[in-house]
């Protein structure tokens, strides 16, 4: 709004036109459904509402989404390859109907933005994996996994009007917006902004392949790694930063800015490079790194095959820079060379130079082992971070779980582990026996699968909780499904040391030693969803011990985990 004396703008008029439009939306929201959004959901709605994510200025709509997945391309032609819907479960998709508003909170139901419903429908999930991810198999793929597994089975889009975006309390200072990272550049006057994206530690190398691409291209660089999706709580959230901030330190000064990115990665292989491209554009870059296994789920795993095509990325993003306005750069791998003792680009090394190099998992390794992480490696100030979080084995928490049918020696066996731990008196120890936890944990719970689920769940999460503050969890429930047991191996394992042991004793054995009759009851019929009678027990897929107590003790059968635990080094 114009003021009439000085021709300039009344700001502190226009701020108070936004404030009490903000108080009307929420009065009126008052009187809508709600949902509150899960952190992956949150992530994008952040994306959305700071305008990460333009052109989108809501969900996608069914027409916009079957055009994203079969040519890349939102309705009206612009270049978009990743779908952006709201999942939501079959009960709230069959209490909304088009054109009603719907209210998005955070996980305390605090209030985001106001959805307008334009679209509901349920999608083919096995069609949004073949194109998006290029499998439909879960197994093969961590992406299409969560998809079936963890996304509702119903969509919906449609416009949002923002109300606040979703509150951080960490870092305020480098959690910036596009609008901040523009206005940013321009005071320092980069006209050339190399965008870096990253979900790793960096190290050495790290910082003179960015250094090096910067220099290439005449630009400076904006680092944006992805962090903390499952923050707050996790230690590698803030490690992770810190470390960040650490790197940053070793460029020169005003060639280089920091900012956090809370994308919600989907591993998507190019299509996802090409997507991190445009958002890189809309927070203001000119250029954009890319790896050569870019966004592939499996980059940083040396003992697992990549699964999209090398360099396929950098295709992909370079084939669509007429359309995207920002140039690729490819990642050059830079090698250490122990004759010149500094690094150069692994394409420039001679056969007879003594190239050094340390994997992640011999880091890994070293770190857990307490041993040298040498200075050409990493810097003293980031490894004396890592070894802060991640300290060796023998000081971590750990989780022992034990599966196994009834009657197989699950109980028996923690117990004499909780008994030999607290003889040690070396890390607190707690034990969450099956029949305990349904007792005082999971009390309402039926036997139903989705019950069963629930209830291993909620052990795998009081398990992590144990292993992140340095205790030993012993964990005994029959957790007849690979599902549960893979979720509680992949949460478990980010904290500390996660021993899966698998009773293999024969069904046969289990019911000669069935005291209570169970088993019994359950071939009569008066025992509904049995495991092993009834229900099905799916064995684990890869072990860290398989017991059969069919003719060893319970003192033996500990004796297994005891020197098993110390061979890999969580116990001395």
């Amino acid at each position: 709004m114009a003021n009439s004396s000085s021709g300039t703008i009344d700001y502190s008029e226009s701020l108070l036109v936004h404030f009490r439009r903000i108080e009307s939306l929420k009065q009126d929201a008052l009187s809508y459904p709600s949902i509150d959004l899960n952190n992956r959901q949150l992530c994008d709605l952040e994306l959305l509402l700071n305008r990460a994510f333009f052109p989108l200025n809501g969900y996608l709509d069914r027409k916009d989404y079957e055009r994203v997945l079969e040519e890349m391309q939102l309705a009206d032609g612009t270049v978009w390859p990743i779908p952006i819907c709201l999942d939501i479960d079959e009960k709230t998709a069959g209490s909304l109907n088009r054109g009603d508003c719907l209210a998005l909170n955070d996980g305390e139901g605090f209030m985001l933005a106001i959805l307008t419903v334009s679209d509901i429908w349920q999608p083919d999930k096995r069609r949004e994996a073949l194109t998006v991810y290029g499998t439909d198999d879960t197994d093969l793929h961590p992406g299409v996994r969560r998809l079936y597994e963890q996304c509702g089975s119903w969509y919906i889009g449609g416009r949002l009007e923002g109300i606040s975006l979703p509150i951080h309390y960490d870092f305020k200072e480098i959690r910036l917006t596009p609008s901040e990272t523009h206005k940013k550049f321009t005071l320092n006057g980069w006209r050339k902004v190399i965008g870096f994206h990253t979900e790793a530690y960096l190290h050495c190398a790290h910082k003179e392949m960015i250094q090096k691409a910067a220099r290439d291209a005449g630009g400076c660089i904006f680092l944006q790694p992805v962090v903390g999706l499952d923050h707050p709580g996790n230690l590698d959230h803030y490690t992770h930063v810190h470390c960040y901030q650490e790197i940053v330190k070793k460029f020169p000064k005003n060639m280089i800015s920091l900012g956090l990115s809370p994308l919600a990665s989907r591993q998507a292989g190019p299509r996802e490079a090409l997507w991190q491209a445009i958002i890189k554009k809309n927070y203001g870059c000119s250029h954009f790194i890319v790896e050569t296994d870019h966004a592939d789920p499996f980059a940083s795993h040396l003992d697992h095959e990549n699964f999209y095509p090398p360099h396929a990325a950098q295709k992909l993003v370079r084939e669509y820079e007429d359309k995207t306005f920002i140039k690729m750069i490819p990642a050059m791998k830079m090698v250490y060379v122990e004759d010149q003792a500094q690094y150069m680009p692994e394409q420039e090394v001679e056969s007879e130079m003594n190239v050094k190099s340390i994997s992640s998992g011999e880091l890994k390794r070293r770190l857990e082992e307490d041993l040298e992480i040498p200075e050409w490696f990493s810097y003293p100030e980031v490894v004396a971070e890592l070894r802060r979080a991640f300290p060796p084995r023998s000081s971590q928490g750990f989780t022992v779980f034990i599966s196994g049918l009834s009657g197989s020696g699950k109980s028996t066996l923690a117990k004499v582990l909780l008994v030999k731990f607290l003889e040690m008196r070396g890390r607190p120890v707690t034990l969450l026996d099956g029949d305990i936890v349904r007792r005082n944990l999971s009390s309402e719970l039926n036997f139903s699968r989705e019950h069963r689920n629930l209830n291993i769940t909620r052990i795998g999460f009081v398990a992590s909780e144990i292993t992140k503050n340095g205790g030993i969890a012993l964990c005994a429930p029959i957790a007849p499904f690979e599902e549960p047991r893979r979720a509680n191996r992949e949460l478990i394992s980010r904290y500390g040391g996660y021993i899966e042991v698998y009773m293999a004793t024969p069904i046969e054995v289990c019911e000669q030693r069935d005291r209570k009759g169970l088993y019994a009851k359950a071939r009569a019929g008066k025992i509904k969803a049995f495991t092993g009678v009834s229900d099905p027990y799916t064995p684990p897929v890869n072990p860290e011990i398989t017991i059969d107590t069919t003719e060893i003790s319970p003192a033996e059968a500990a004796q297994e985990v005891f020197l098993y635990l110390v061979e890999q080094g969580y116990l001395r």
